[in-house]
């Protein structure tokens, strides 16, 4: 089910950000912070983002769809996403549904190692608006994006290497 949404070619053409994360914990650990509705919420707590449908607790499964609200880029915006892969505890795809890309594919990897957990991510989405939106993405959007997730990632390395986990997970 990788290309639920795009077909491989379509995936390959949109830009690609990728992020490797060490974090030392365990895989699973990871994982299932990975996929925590409460967590994310508090990762783009200075967005102001909120749940609109779908779980507003607990961790996403596949074929959960949810839609969030953040206020990116100056106004208030909407993305609804659809868990569209799992494979426990390795990886996971959401993909955007409805929302302000033109399309939004992104894999999340996790790789147990002997001090932890390599968590990658694969984040591939298009802008709207054609020619001008290649732009916007080179000059700003790419960097805007790759800003959230690594702050994103920064959230659930804390949580995972300290006794946070253990709230969230409960």
């Amino acid at each position: 089910m990788h290309d639920f949404w795009f077909t491989g070619e379509e995936i390959t053409r949109m830009p690609l950000i990728h992020l490797t994360t060490f974090i030392a914990a365990p895989i699973q650990r990871v994982y299932d912070l990975s996929l925590s509705v409460s967590l994310h919420r508090r990762s783009m707590q200075a967005y102001r983002e909120t749940v609109l449908a779908g779980p507003s607790t607990g961790l996403l499964v596949l074929n959960d769809e949810i839609t969030w609200q953040a206020k990116h880029l100056g106004k208030m915006r909407t993305l609804t996403v659809k868990i569209t892969e799992t494979a426990a505890p390795h990886r996971f795809t959401d993909e955007m549904v409805k929302g302000d890309f033109r399309s939004m594919h992104h894999e999340h990897h996790f790789k147990s190692i002997e001090n932890g957990t390599l968590m990658i991510d694969l984040f591939r989405f298009q802008s709207p608006y054609g020619s001008l939106g290649k732009l916007f993405n080179r000059i700003y959007l790419t960097a805007y994006m790759r800003r959230l997730l690594e702050q994103r990632n920064q959230v659930i390395k804390t949580c995972a290497e300290t006794d946070g986990w253990k709230q969230v997970l409960a």
